[in-house]
């Protein structure tokens, strides 16, 4: 009598090829485990993140004028100053007489008193120079330049206004209705004056404002300026 194998039987199902251990050959190339990726599209611990171009605007600020025609009058005006009173002062110490002015504004400022018309005179203009000066140094200067918005931090634009102002000018051109227009662009404001020929002065606002307003958003500026828009009829001949 024989005895069957344990696990065989009339009831012991068939063994599944897939449980069938695998035996890799020769050809195979072992694969390291690591983290599978997830089903759902999340990425793996290990996963390397992927870097875009769009980064976070940054502040906007205005364009800083460089100023060269203020500052190079400047520098010409004291470095003629200082050379001809250090002449002047080593001509002297060699035992030679000083030059007329210096005796002149030296005997000036010794006997003349401080209300004299001369005096204010001198006083206002150097007041005048030296506060303009500190507005050039504390102002940016560049007010036909408007910045736009930054979408990348290391790149930065500029509009210039009459651009901006031919461009909305041609937007407005495209209403119906209109004849002319005139633009004048601000930091702060946008004044358009439109002359309409035919339909009512209400519809061709209204239709200006809204193209305008989309032109201006277009326009890509930091800051957008506000929008006044003025429609009248042309004026009658004769």
């Amino acid at each position: 009598m024989t005895t069957p194998a344990p696990g065989s039987g009339p009831d012991t199902p068939d063994p599944d090829p897939d449980d069938t251990p695998f035996a890799p050959g020769p050809d195979d190339i072992p694969v390291a485990p690591g983290p599978r990726p997830d089903p759902e599209g999340a990425s793996a611990p290990g996963d390397v993140p992927v870097l875009t171009d769009a980064v976070p605007a940054a502040s906007v600020r205005r364009f800083w004028a460089v100023r060269r025609i203020p500052a190079a009058v400047l520098a010409a005006l004291v470095l003629g100053g200082a050379g001809l009173l250090l002449y002047d002062v080593a001509a002297v110490r060699a035992d030679r007489q000083a030059m007329a002015w210096r005796r002149e504004l030296a005997d000036g400022l010794a006997t003349r008193p401080l209300d004299d018309t001369w005096v204010v005179v001198g006083a206002a203009v150097a007041v005048v120079l030296g506060l303009w000066l500190l507005i050039l140094a504390a102002t940016p200067g560049l007010r036909a330049v408007l910045p736009m918005r930054r979408e990348h931090t290391d790149v930065r634009a500029g509009l210039d206004r009459d651009a901006a102002a031919f461009a909305l000018r041609d937007r407005a051109m495209e209403v119906s209705g209109v004849q002319s227009v005139r633009v004048r662009v601000g930091r702060a404001k946008v004044a358009v004056k439109a002359v309409s020929h035919f339909r009512a002065l209400d519809e061709v606002r209204t239709d200006v404002e809204s193209v305008l307003a989309a032109g201006i958003e277009e326009l890509a500026l930091a800051h957008p300026p506000a929008l006044t828009v003025r429609v009248a009829r042309p004026p009658r001949k004769g």
